[in-house]
């Protein structure tokens, strides 16, 4: 669980950072470490892609899958309903401990890098998602914390809580996510960091939490084919 302890700790690094700056980080630093992110996100969810086309067994079902998952998380509006509750969690902002922490739980539990990285770094011993997901948690940590203060480390065991379950998830079931699946999973998972990616340097919001019902696609895929096989 190297990388989910890593990734706490630059929640925790980060937090104890921005109390200290607690008159805020300057903005032009802010979307200058966002872009750099941005563009590191891009480079890695392609590289994922790349590297895992040539061992998929079904071409065309990221394809399927990037469709039916973004259709089924658009009715659902999956992204509509973070940022609303976002919005909701971050309105007067002064003083308000516990809606810093839900909106800051939130930012940080949910997405592609800190959903499959854990399952990842189970598996395969790879770590490079968490790493990935700890340097953007690091930054939004020091924004949150300058912001809110150090009450902000509370969301570090929560983080570490959650992307536990995660790995220990996979590490139970490990026999049944066979390389197959996880090279698939690993293609889908590369398209949605890489949309991440394109987030962050505002090229295009892809409403990327819209497409993470894509993740599951693969994963019925396999278990459907069990049950016929």
């Amino acid at each position: 669980m190297i990388g989910t302890i890593v990734n706490t700790c630059t929640i925790i690094v980060g937090t104890i950072a921005g109390s200290i700056l607690h008159r805020g980080i300057k903005e032009k630093y802010k979307e200058a470490l966002y872009t750099a992110l941005g563009l590191a996100s891009l480079g890695i969810g392609l590289n994922a892609f790349v590297s895992n086309m040539p061992k998929s067994e079904y071409p065309v079902l990221f394809i399927v899958a990037m469709a039916v998952g973004t259709i089924i998380g658009t009715a659902l509006d999956l992204d509509g309903r973070f940022t609303r509750l976002v919005n909701r969690r971050s309105k007067n902002k002064e003083n308000k401990l516990a809606e810093g922490l839900s909106t800051a739980t939130l930012l940080y539990c949910i997405g592609p890098l800190s959903m499959l990285g854990p399952v990842v770094s189970a598996l395969q011993g790879d770590h490079t998602f968490l790493y990935t997901n700890a340097t953007l948690d690091l930054i939004s940590a020091m924004v949150f914390a300058s912001t809110y203060g150090i009450g902000m480390l509370l969301a570090a065991p929560v983080l570490f809580c959650w992307q536990g379950l995660f790995f220990l998830t996979a590490r139970l079931s490990s026999d049944a996510v066979s390389d197959a699946l996880m090279s698939e999973l690993l293609i889908v998972g590369g398209l949605l960091i890489t949309a991440s990616g394109l987030s962050l340097l505002r090229l295009k919001d892809c409403k990327t939490l819209n497409m993470l019902p894509a993740l599951l696609v693969p994963v019925l895929w396999f278990v459907i084919k069990a049950l016929f096989n």
